[in-house]
């Protein structure tokens, strides 16, 4: 069945663009109600990337991610990613990049306690993000994104994210990612939210009990949970995760 006689039945007042244009088996489809206007501005086999307008003047450049599983072919969306950010000066622009992008960062976002270190495919994931200025968005929700579902070998990973850059925090301070159950997928579907209150100031202020450092096995407890998380941090963003990681 083609796409248009799905979505005229699925999506009937709803319009949708997709990037089967660049991949007559494209797998992404970005589906919006008026108000909102969307304008392609690139698409490749493994991205979409649109300025989406909300109320008439709000606006913002989102990439849908789609990443493909042999890391050779995700080497060729890092590369596009790089270009396409020169080409549309996206790093001055509030720009949102989400999906699944069938890699991890961290060997912590991987559930075997065999995957201890840092491999080829994380750098350059790591590396391209670097040069795009990319960061994790805030989120709630699991940290594993993904499962096998196979309860005689069960693997789950943290392949699904929203990264923003400086820009997109500047323009929405408040937003928030929230990945919920999977259910029937593998995948934990992901909602961004444009504006989400942060906790006001002083209603839960942080607390540090001096008396836990007197325990024995403090520095060493710390020390190897700290490099257990990837050893030293690669920007603030990763240095946030893994403080947040220890204190859990």
């Amino acid at each position: 069945m083609q796409l248009n006689q799905v979505m005229s039945r699925v999506c009937k007042d709803w319009s949708y663009t997709s990037n089967h244009a660049s991949d007559p088996d494209g797998r992404i489809v970005l589906i919006w109600k008026s108000p909102a206007t969307v304008s392609v501005l690139h698409q490749s086999s493994q991205s979409l990337t649109c300025e989406v307008t909300v109320a008439g003047t709000f606006k913002f450049i989102h990439t849908a991610i789609y990443a493909a599983n042999l890391a050779a072919d995700r080497t060729d969306l890092w590369v596009d990613l790089i270009i396409t950010q020169q080409l549309l000066q996206l790093d001055t622009l509030p720009w949102v990049v989400g999906g699944d992008f069938n890699q991890i960062i961290h060997h912590a976002e991987h559930s075997s306690p065999l995957v201890n270190h840092i491999d080829p495919p994380m750098s350059d994931f790591r590396n391209t993000l670097s040069q795009l200025g990319l960061f994790d968005l805030r989120y709630l929700g699991p940290l594993f994104t993904w499962s096998n579902k196979c309860p005689s070998y069960p693997t789950a990973k943290k392949l699904d994210r929203y990264l923003v850059n400086q820009p997109w925090i500047a323009s929405h301070p408040y937003s928030l990612a929230s990945f919920l159950a999977p259910e029937i997928s593998d995948h934990s579907p992901a909602v961004l939210d444009l504006d989400v209150a942060l906790p006001r100031a002083g209603t839960k202020p942080f607390k540090f009990y001096n008396f836990l450092t007197k325990h024995p096995n403090f520095c060493q407890f710390v020390g190897s949970e700290w490099n257990q998380l990837g050893g030293t941090g690669l920007d603030l963003s990763h240095l946030g995760w893994k403080l947040k990681q220890i204190k859990n």
